[in-house]
């Protein structure tokens, strides 16, 4: 494969990727038409995805030139999985239970202005004057969409945006904590890791918190659970690797930029979601903001 192909592929991973991504918002309302129950939905999804993490760690574990793990970093996996992956994903099923998918999606894509500041503020990296400039105009585009929001039918709109920008704000710890983390184990292996971890966390909160009758739901709750697990948690996680593998940071986040916008058009479609003139410049604000972090000028 010449390098054209290679970075093509890659893009298209990335773009695929954030599609699968962008879809399980969609999923997890249309399965609250059957079950609205967050915990049950999010075990039966963690445990369809769990023998997946588990295959892929033990694969990078038995790569050649891999070295063992040691023990503050196990720990550290572990305790970054619940945070990231356990304690967002928690966070992001229950606040969609109050907002729209495409506000939901939205208010989650702010993590990248959070890792700029949690970057500062706990291990002192310097913020220009590009990324205060970014973190205006996401915040101001946010506050568009939220005050018009609340005009319409959203009760518990703060309980749900609240709680979605909750499940941002772990994932942004997580990025900014496991950074050291994954340099020194592999992210593939650190991925595969902490989600397995993560799983059995959410498996684990079902059995102290539900009965097993709860698992008496229709066929669909199952399906849709299955498709989340493997086409909208499984692949876009390893894909994303891959695409970062190829293209870097700043083409994957570029492309990082369709999540959003493409849940609120599939929530549009599929869920009969609306948005105001106002509420779409405040989408395009979040997105302009964001891409500013996210994405650096090339160096002449």
């Amino acid at each position: 494969m010449n390098a054209r192909s290679y970075r093509a592929a890659g893009l298209a991973l990335a773009a695929g990727a954030v599609l699968l991504f962008s879809i399980r918002p969609i999923l997890i309302k249309v399965a609250y038409g059957y079950a609205r129950d967050p915990v049950t939905l999010i075990a039966l999804r963690m445990v369809f995805s769990l023998p997946f993490f588990v295959a892929a760690a033990w694969w990078a574990r038995d790569r050649a030139g891999t070295a063992p793990i040691a023990g503050k970093d196990g720990l550290a996996i572990a305790g970054l999985g619940f945070l990231g992956y356990y304690l967002a994903s928690f966070l992001d099923f229950v606040g969609l239970q109050y907002i729209s998918a495409g506000l939901g999606r939205l208010v989650l894509f702010l993590y990248p202005t959070l890792v700029v500041a949690l970057s500062w503020f706990a291990l002192r990296k310097p913020v220009g004057r590009r990324e205060i400039a970014a973190l205006g105009i996401t915040y101001v585009g946010l506050a568009l969409v939220l005050m018009r929001a609340a005009e319409g039918q959203h009760e518990n709109l703060p309980l749900g945006a609240g709680l979605v920008f909750g499940s941002a704000a772990a994932y942004a710890i997580y990025l900014v904590a496991g950074t050291q983390v994954i340099r020194r184990v592999g992210s593939v292996r650190f991925t595969a890791l902490a989600l397995s971890w993560a799983s059995l966390a959410v498996i684990l909160q079902f059995v102290l918190l539900r009965p097993l009758a709860a698992l008496d739901l229709p066929w669909q709750v199952y399906a849709l659970a299955f498709v989340m697990a493997v086409g909208c948690t499984v692949a876009p996680t390893f894909m994303t690797a891959e695409a970062l593998k190829r293209v870097g940071a700043n083409e994957t986040a570029i492309v990082g930029a369709l999540g959003p916008v493409s849940t609120i058009a599939l929530g549009w479609m599929g869920l009969d979601e609306r948005m105001t003139g106002v509420q779409i410049v405040g989408a395009l604000l979040v997105l302009a903001g964001v891409l500013m972090v996210s994405v650096r000028p090339a160096r002449r």
